[in-house]
């Protein structure tokens, strides 16, 4: 099984084990931190899905990965029960997340579209100052909230709040923190 120093690109490893082909009757969506540019040799590659009926998506999920490294699967009891599902692919460390509601209303996908508008917007600088949140040990939306300096104590709910936000108002955020707004 490959490091984290010599495995491949996520998006190698995705290809290589047809994650997304596997999945694809679910919407599969990638988010997270690899295709954000702000991966860490622990990072996972996230994949959210649109999962209706969590006991056929249990089933694929079970026929097409039960035999990968480290696999475990299980149902989280609020809201909508979502079905969760981790393996290693190709040295990556992978969590499948099947909800019924449609990925574009999930949180993970939420926080994952405006953290790449604001990195659009900030570019390298913000990249930089979000990523050396990360090796101090915070997660994503918590290094956002720390960067941007967003009040509150839910840096979660800050992020679903800016989220909703016309692009003027993430540059003005941005501006405020002190970086230059590149796009």
């Amino acid at each position: 099984m490959p490091t984290a120093a010599l495995r491949p690109d996520y998006r190698e490893a995705l290809r290589r084990g047809s994650l997304l082909a596997r999945l694809a009757e679910f919407d599969p969506h990638v988010a997270g931190t690899p295709p954000l540019g702000l991966d860490l040799p622990g990072s996972d590659i996230d994949v959210l899905c649109h999962a209706p009926d969590a006991i056929a998506f249990a089933a694929v999920v079970w026929q097409a990965f039960a035999e990968a490294p480290g696999f475990r699967m299980r149902q989280w009891r609020w809201a909508d029960r979502p079905v969760v599902a981790a393996f290693t692919l190709e040295g990556w460390p992978v969590e499948i997340f099947g909800q019924a509601r449609p990925v574009a209303e999930q949180h993970g996908w939420r926080h994952f579209r405006v953290e790449s508008r604001l990195l659009a917007m900030g570019g390298p600088p913000l990249r930089a100052a979000v990523k050396r949140h990360r090796e101090a040990g915070r997660k994503t939306e918590p290094a956002f909230a720390a960067v941007l300096g967003l009040a509150g104590d839910d840096p979660y709910q800050a992020m679903l709040e800016l989220e909703a936000r016309p692009d003027e108002v993430l540059r003005a955020t941005l501006r405020f923190a002190g970086f230059k707004v590149l796009a």
